[in-house]
């Protein structure tokens, strides 16, 4: 590196390295409520990813924001994907088996 490579990266602030940085919105996922019908958006934080040994025990959960029923729907491949990738928090189910 020259001289004028260096002494440029000593004198950026933290401020300066990040001016141009945007945020990010948070990836919303819709759902639908079986017991009220209900249709909404949900943040990553609001779901839960459960991935079982089989796709019967691989599901998703959260709880209604309209009527506050505990709802729980199979995840297949497509759908794990997407949450995993969306930043849903993901616990692995071990058989006892």
């Amino acid at each position: 590196m020259t001289e004028s490579a260096t002494s440029g990266a000593r004198g950026m602030t933290v401020e300066s390295a990040f001016a141009g940085m945007r945020s990010v919105p948070p990836v919303m996922f819709r759902a639908g409520c079986p017991d009220c019908r209900e249709r909404f958006e949900l943040t990553a934080s609001a779901l839960r990813l459960a991935i079982g040994a089989t796709s019967r025990t691989t599901f998703y959960s959260f709880t209604c924001p309209e009527c506050g029923a505990s709802v729980r729907k199979p995840a297949g491949e497509r759908i794990v994907e997407l949450l995993t990738g969306g930043g849903v928090r993901t616990l692995r189910l071990h058989s006892t088996v």
